[in-house]
């Protein structure tokens, strides 16, 4: 092959087992939608639980899911293994989903709602180290995209799959918590039966302690600098919860709402795969400063068009940001964390990203009572602006990445 050619890749080239783990995630992804879309309605009005429990139970569920990341990712590290903890983890949930059908109490829904998310925290470092271990370099940020894409997928099936079930039910809770169980299942057996994880590479060192401090400097200044930029970034991008309110602020009708996070999730989706096909070829830093333009658009639009027109300009804007930059971001985790530490870096990624994404919702909603929508999303974009210079001035330590050799 000349120097200095890349060749032509297509999806095929893409590892069978990266897409057995996109389909995972979806099915696991639909399972978890299906129950997490009704189920604070089904707290307050079946079993008459007050708004302030909702808010313990799903914050004491996510920060759960930040905090076992950390030691998950490190724990696959340790052993040279992911699969299985990965599997560990999908499983976890898989069994709690019984639960919520059958539970006689709250109690029962928030020990089940807990260890869900603990089975989350647990898959997620070891199964994203897992896809770059199965991804060739040249073709990493296409292989993130398509895992983000088939997520995603789930991500706004499961809500539709909810409201479907619900219409045709009569509004039966039971029927919609039993057939999320289904999709979970399967999830579960796929994982398990055809993912096939790559043997660790001899030349890889042994790593003892993952989360010592010698261990945490030998991930290097390149991979921090992405988690930097990554979190200054998620302040940028707070909950999607603030598109369904700034869509409900103008006038759109209650029964449409919805609607907001689906036509968000669907540009999502079908723009992720491309974006990281597109960073295989040119800078991953280059995508990802143009997806944090989208976002300071998208906020502008949400900002100073305040009409169903300008939230849906917004929404689509929103959904296209999240596309090129959520699977660059992690691919930018793998390029620039070492091979025997990748596990612990997602951990710690995820981690930093969820305290950021909290502080960055606090700080949303603060900013919508004090000064309204329009100051939310002026201040978002203002966030967005400070990542992306930071993302210019270290664009030389993380843009570059090493190719695996490419037969001819």
């Amino acid at each position: 092959m000349a120097a200095g050619t890349r060749p032509t890749y297509s999806i095929r080239d893409i590892p069978a087992s990266v897409w057995v783990l996109g389909f995972v995630s979806m099915l696991m992804d639909v399972s978890s939608e299906m129950i997490h879309a009704l189920l604070p309605i089904y707290l307050v009005s079946v079993l008459g639980v007050s708004m302030v429990t909702v808010g313990i139970i799903e914050g004491i569920a996510e920060a759960t899911a930040s905090i076992t990341k950390i030691f998950s990712g490190a724990l696959s590290d340790r052993l040279g293994k992911r699969k299985w903890l990965a599997a560990a983890g999908y499983g976890l949930a898989a069994f709690t989903r019984p639960i919520f059908p059958l539970a006689p109490t709250v109690a029962w829904l928030v020990a089940a709602r807990f260890i869900d998310r603990v089975g989350k925290g647990i898959r997620g470092a070891p199964r994203d180290a897992l896809v770059a271990d199965l991804s060739p370099a040249e073709l990493r940020g296409a292989s993130f995209g398509l895992r983000q894409s088939l997520d995603t997928i789930g991500a706004f099936t499961g809500p539709l799959l909810a409201i479907a079930l619900m219409w045709w039910t009569s509004d039966n809770f039971t029927v919609v918590f039993w057939v999320a169980v289904v999709p979970a299942f399967l999830a579960l057996a796929l994982i398990v039966f055809a993912v096939r994880e790559p043997d660790r590479p001899q030349e890889l060192r042994a790593v003892r302690n993952p989360i010592s401090l010698a261990e945490i400097k030998n991930l290097g200044a390149a991979y921090w600098w992405v988690v930097a930029v990554a979190s200054v970034f998620t302040l940028a991008r707070f909950s999607e919860a603030f598109l369904v309110l700034r869509a409900q602020n103008v006038g759109l009708p209650i029964m449409l709402v919805p609607a907001v996070l689906v036509a968000m999730n669907v540009v999502y989706a079908v723009a992720a795969y491309p974006a990281g096909v597109i960073s295989d070829r040119v800078s991953r830093t280059t995508v990802l400063a143009g997806g944090i333009l989208l976002l300071v658009a998208a906020d502008l639009a949400l900002a100073l068009l305040p009409s169903i027109g300008g939230v849906a300009l917004g929404v689509v804007l929103w959904g296209l940001h999240m596309g090129l930059t959520q699977g660059l971001l992690a691919a930018l985790v793998a390029d620039t964390a070492p091979a025997e530490l990748r596990g612990t870096a997602y951990g710690f990624f995820n981690l930093l990203g969820g305290v950021a994404m909290l502080a960055a919702s606090v700080i949303a909603g603060a900013l919508w009572d004090i000064a309204g929508p329009q100051g939310t999303f002026l201040a978002g974009a203002g966030f967005a602006l400070i990542a992306l210079a930071g993302l210019l001035m270290v664009h030389g330590k993380i843009g570059k990445r090493t190719l695996s050799p490419i037969p001819d």
